[in-house]
């Protein structure tokens, strides 16, 4: 008898909790703003927990039981007739299992998302921020690009038509214009970087999959200034983060930037925006880099309104496309070279693909990162997430020569600006983050006469600044140039802090050969990211052309603040590459989708990061808690920790950065990955071996030393003299012509002394030609 009762009950409760019961939570549709919510809210006994969206208010109501199967029908008459509320619904509690981010099926393509999966300080770190819950939810995303597939399948679920227009056409309905080459796909691809919705069997999923997504077609037709000032001033209240991979020509020769309304927009957005928190404006830097443009000549991503962002390959290095400059303010991973993988995300007509490329598919994968910090903490201004960024970007694994350390010891690059964007501690410092106090500026214009700059030279300029109101920590720096030149592409321009940071603010660019100069042309830079405005300003303007320039004049724009932000006066920090204490090794393993090949790869890094490791603090010159940040003359950085030489399959990247003093670089000694052929190298490259590993053998050909497979040597040595074989055949051959000819024309016919004469010059030059040929055999470096 007991069992069956006990039958009856466990079938009671299954009942019970299948049905979804009723709450003390209400959801509220009240048209008039707050104040008319909030006094709903007091006449009817209900707490106002706030916007839910638009005009739309989360009640509760304490006298109503927590769990009930029937509606509460008092409350729900009351409000009814309450003529203030529109719509009104009790919210009913929906069973929901845990899920551990354990998936079987789902979203195939997530194996091959090197950027997102690969741990070890090697991805973009959202793994730990998504295992917290954290995916973007009430963040929103606007793509303004050639238009969006509103009904691809990865995207149907989080697209957001308020977040949405057609510019071109003229309507609501942002979908691409189809054609023969899929020429309108490029927006639809960004949207899926961002937002691709997660566990729905389709392609892939986005960085921020929980938040909404929308798009602006606005490339496919006629660009205007109207048009971009419509596209970016789009819903301003509503939309969060507006991402654009997109700009003037990236042809080594444009310098074109925002016109007056598109100018506005920009600044409309970031002062009232959001409810005056600012619009957040993600900006491509620009895919230039085989032309040798500069990113400064870009108005668009040297804007300091835009949180401009470049690029990282598969293997840390600088893309051949990518643009370098001093107003990037961070990167994330894209493609690289030939046989380095790209970015996976949804296409054109509801399909897939792992062939995203460039700045452009690097733009998206930040805006998605913003889009977790904001779920975080929503009242994130502008200014807030740019300082977020600068303080949370990983230097580390990602090489280049130019990193240097600035005035308040934070490194940074023109390639990479403050390193690679860590989702994760960005979300985690956004979580308790202070807003930034107000933001100052100050111009300080120098005087001077118009100056000439010789050919082949290079003068120096010095602005003095003594006083700056408002602004004793620096945010951006602008410099204001008027420049006279018969050739712009032959200029180069320097600029340096009163605390030493150089920057380079505008490099050569050999394509460019217009006469038109700059005019009050604003060069950026955010290299002096928390340093004193106070102190000498040091310009250095070269001409390595032929012409004459001219400077006619030059002021400094200094934007910061009066006092530093209070995070810099807590003194806290965050470690940016961690996991948190509270992800066991084999939750992360099994994270997100069970596929052990997705995983492989990437085990050793990750262990080194799940494992807690007492860290070495000798050596280390400045440090957090147990990860140190930078080393003592002598010491190189290797995974948090300062050693005396670089392990086997790492260098010392001081060999990168030229003649500099190790002195005056001690700083930025790191250890860098050499090529994967390598044991031992001196570079990056795959021809900077010094080592090899046991199934290989070194081998030198002029100054390149390479790592071949020992049972390819035997190949190799084949080749070699299969090509000398065929050199000494070609000079047989010419060897044999030249006789006959000399044969013919000059023994055959001697008619001459003068023709012996010219005989016996020819068959010298012949000799000649054939010694220099066989002397070839053994000087080639093949």
């Amino acid at each position: 008898m007991k069992e069956i009762y006990f039958c009856i009950a466990i079938l009671f409760c299954n009942l019970k909790f299948t049905k979804a019961h009723y709450t003390q939570q209400w959801a509220v549709h009240i048209q008039g703003g707050k104040e008319v919510a909030e006094a709903v809210a007091r006449d009817h006994g209900f707490t106002n927990h706030g916007l839910i969206f638009d005009d739309h208010y989360h009640f509760s109501h304490s006298d109503v039981v927590k769990r009930s199967l029937r509606p509460n029908v008092e409350k729900r008459e009351k409000l009814a007739v309450d003529t203030r509320v529109s719509w009104a619904q009790q919210q009913r509690a929906k069973r929901r299992v845990k899920r551990d981010l354990k998936v079987q099926d789902s979203d195939p393509k997530w194996p091959y998302m090197w950027y997102l999966n690969r741990g070890g300080g090697l991805d973009m770190n959202v793994i730990p921020a998504w295992m917290e819950g954290i995916t973007g939810k009430g963040a929103v995303v606007t793509i303004l690009d050639d238009g969006l597939e509103k009904d691809h399948p990865d995207l149907l679920q989080n697209y957001d038509p308020m977040a949405s227009y057609d510019v071109n056409g003229q309507d609501s309905d942002p979908s691409p214009r189809y054609d023969m080459i899929d020429s309108n796909r490029h927006g639809t691809r960004c949207a899926g970087e961002v937002a691709a919705t997660s566990n729905n069997s389709v392609c892939a999923l986005g960085v921020a999959h929980g938040a909404q997504v929308g798009g602006v077609r606005m490339l496919d037709g006629e660009v205007t200034d109207a048009v971009e000032a419509r596209s970016l001033s789009l819903n301003p209240h509503h939309i969060d983060i507006y991402s654009a991979s997109w700009g003037p020509d990236d042809d080594g020769k444009t310098v074109d930037g925002p016109g007056e309304l598109a100018m506005r927009a920009f600044i409309e957005g970031v002062t009232k925006g959001r409810n005056g928190k600012g619009s957040i404006f993600v900006w491509a830097s620009g895919n230039g880099g085989r032309d040798h443009d500069n990113c400064n000549c870009d108005g668009y991503t040297n804007s300091i309104y835009t949180l401009s962002i470049s690029s990282v390959t598969e293997n840390g290095h600088v893309p051949w496309y990518s643009e370098a400059c001093s107003s990037t303010l961070a990167s994330t991973y894209s493609s690289g070279s030939v046989g380095e993988k790209q970015v996976i995300t949804t296409d054109l007509k509801h399909s897939c693909t792992s062939s995203h490329t460039g700045t452009s598919a690097s733009a998206p994968l930040a805006a998605g990162i913003c889009a977790l910090a904001l779920e975080a903490n929503p009242n994130l201004t502008w200014r807030d997430m740019q300082h977020i960024v600068v303080r949370t970007a990983r230097p580390h694994n990602i090489v280049t020569g130019d990193w240097q350390t600035n005035g308040v010891g934070r490194r940074v690059s023109h390639s990479f600006g403050y390193g690679l964007m860590d989702a994760y501690a960005m979300v985690q410092l956004a979580k308790n983050w202070t807003t930034v106090p107000e933001q100052h500026k100050c111009e300080v214009t120098a005087q001077l006469v118009p100056k000439h700059i010789p050919p082949k030279s290079m003068i120096t300029l010095q602005l003095q600044v003594k006083e700056c109101v408002g602004v004793d920590v620096l945010e951006h720096v602008q410099a204001k140039l008027t420049i006279f030149s018969q050739r712009r592409g032959d200029l180069k321009i320097q600029l340096t802090s009163p605390l030493g940071t150089k920057v380079v603010l505008l490099a050569n660019r050999p394509h460019d050969n217009s006469r038109g100069g700059f005019n009050v042309w604003p060069f950026m830079s955010v290299h002096s990211w928390g340093e004193s405005p106070y102190g000498t300003w040091q310009l250095d303007i070269h001409n390595d052309g032929r012409l004459l320039g001219e400077v006619k004049s030059w002021q400094l724009t200094l934007y910061g603040t009066s006092t530093p932000p209070a995070y810099d006066l807590q003194g806290k920090a965050v470690s940016t590459n961690t996991i948190p204490d509270t992800i066991s090794d084999d939750i992360l393993l099994n994270s997100i989708y069970d596929s052990s090949s997705n995983w492989e790869s990437g085990a050793e890094n990750r262990k080194d990061i799940l494992e807690v490791e007492e860290k070495e603090t000798s050596g280390c010159s400045r440090y957090n808690g147990n990860l140190c940040l930078e080393c003592l003359p002598n010491y190189q950085l290797h995974k948090g920790i300062c050693i005396p030489s670089c392990p086997d399959k790492f260098y010392n990247n001081l060999l990168d950065l030229g003649d500099a003093s190790v002195e005056s670089l001690s700083g930025n000694q790191t250890c860098s990955p050499c090529h994967y052929t390598c044991k031992n190298c001196k570079g990056s490259l795959d021809s900077d071996c010094l080592g090899c590993f046991g199934d290989a053998k070194l081998v030198q050909l002029s100054d390149e030393s390479y790592c071949y497979p020992i049972h390819l040597i035997p190949d190799i040595n084949t080749e070699i003299w299969y090509y000398r074989f065929f050199v000494i055949l070609c000079i047989a051959l010419l060897s044999l012509t030249t006789a006959v000819i000399f044969y013919c024309f000059c023994v055959k016919n001697k008619k001459s002394d003068y023709r012996k004469v010219n005989c016996d010059i020819v068959a010298h030059q012949i000799g000649g030609i054939e010694n220099d040929m066989k002397s070839n055999i053994y000087t080639d470096n093949y």
